[in-house]
């Protein structure tokens, strides 16, 4: 049995990988070169736990440097974003006050447009009303004298269709009487 150590903490029995490799259908050559290969790949791929704790400790010490680093960072800019802030502050309270006096400018004017509006409003209003009411005075005379000529007209018209209703009637009556007195002179004969 050939054992090969890498390092300290791993070991790697070839002899019995080769037996394996050949019972599979290897040559002995294969398995061989199969084997020194595995060994080659683990001592110079494979970490130990030597190696694993060397790491370990070297990364705490860099986590820690820049832990510090981070924290003096922070620091740093925790102080200028405290004096940008007031900074910016100042500056915000300075458009604030200017923007209020814009504002109490543009309130003022604009209550002077409303006022203006309102008593150009009135003026129109009134204008309107009195067209309105001269209007529906004309109206209301188009329209009196309107439904007189219809009246009229519908009288005439009433009269002259009554007329010819009556005469109507006259004709259809003395028929009747005509054919009445046919029928009662025919039933006097029949009798």
């Amino acid at each position: 049995m050939t054992t090969l150590t890498a390092k300290p903490q791993i070991v790697f029995d070839t002899l019995a990988y080769s037996k394996k490799l050949r019972a599979v259908g290897f040559t002995e050559e294969q398995a061989e070169a199969q084997a020194e290969t595995i060994i080659n790949l683990m001592t110079e791929q494979l970490a130990t736990k030597t190696d694993l704790k060397e790491v370990e400790a070297a990364l705490k010490r860099d986590l820690n440097e820049v832990e510090a680093a981070l924290k003096r960072d922070l620091n740093e800019v925790e102080a200028a974003l405290k004096r940008d802030l007031k900074e910016v502050e100042a500056a915000l309270k300075r458009d604030i006050a200017a923007l209020d006096l814009k504002f109490e400018l543009k309130m003022k004017e604009l209550e002077i447009t409303i006022k203006e509006l309102e008593t150009s409003l009135k003026r129109d209003i009134k204008e309107l009303e009195t067209k309105l009411t001269r209007d529906m005075k004309e109206i209301e005379t188009n329209l009196k004298r309107d439904i007189k000529e219809l009246d009229i007209s519908f009288n005439a018209k009433l009269k002259t269709e009554i007329s010819e209703s009556k005469a109507d009637i006259i004709k259809w009556v003395a028929a009747m009487l005509v054919a009445q007195a046919g029928l009662i002179a025919a039933m006097v004969r029949l009798l």
